[in-house]
């Protein structure tokens, strides 16, 4: 009978420490959000003061000319990082 009581405490003992682990996972995932929701309502409120439409300004013609230059650009500088990167290590 002792035998059974010890591995129910042991497992109960595993359980409470993965309940622990869960809860802390879920601690860092809440702030993660936070932080994400906080940097998204930031951006936003300066969009609104400066009564910035983007559903409007990304509809423009000049709008698919920035996106192109933009994704134009992207892949020098990612590869300028990575050479960065190389030369630093």
């Amino acid at each position: 009978m002792d035998t059974v009581e010890e591995e129910l405490r042991a497992h109960v003992a595993f359980l409470n420490e993965r309940i622990r682990t869960l809860e802390q996972e879920r601690l860092e995932h809440d702030r993660r959000a936070n932080a994400a929701i906080a940097a998204a309502q930031e951006r936003a409120y300066w969009l609104d003061r400066w009564q910035v439409d983007l559903n409007d300004l990304m509809a423009r013609k000049e709008a698919d000319r920035l996106r192109a230059a933009a994704r134009g650009v992207r892949g020098p500088v990612r590869r300028l990082r990575v050479l960065a990167r190389k030369l630093r290590a």
